[in-house]
């Protein structure tokens, strides 16, 4: 197990102090966020696409990095793209 920093330790502490109460509506909230999981990364479509030697290789040396499927990356990019989260920086 890792050590703890100082912040991480605090949480941990309140926690187990019982500081913590739960908030939401418990189990509605949870299938209906369970829903909106598996509606937002549900793969219904495929895509073939043509990309360089380079940018392949960048990206599987990234997703080994990350430890998953560099297929995984790749939707995970255009996901975060196409909600806004990555934008395009122009020159």
């Amino acid at each position: 197990m890792s050590k703890l920093d100082k912040e991480e330790q605090g949480i941990l502490n309140s926690y187990e102090s019982g500081q913590w109460k739960s908030v939401g509506r418990g189990k509605s909230d949870f299938h209906r966020y369970q829903r909106y999981a598996r509606s937002t990364f549900q793969k219904d479509r495929r895509v073939n696409i043509r990309i360089s030697s380079k940018d392949l290789e960048g990206v599987q040396k990234r997703a080994l990095e990350e430890g998953i499927p560099y297929q995984t990356l790749i939707s995970s990019i255009m996901h975060k793209y196409v909600a806004g989260a990555l934008r395009y920086k122009r020159a």
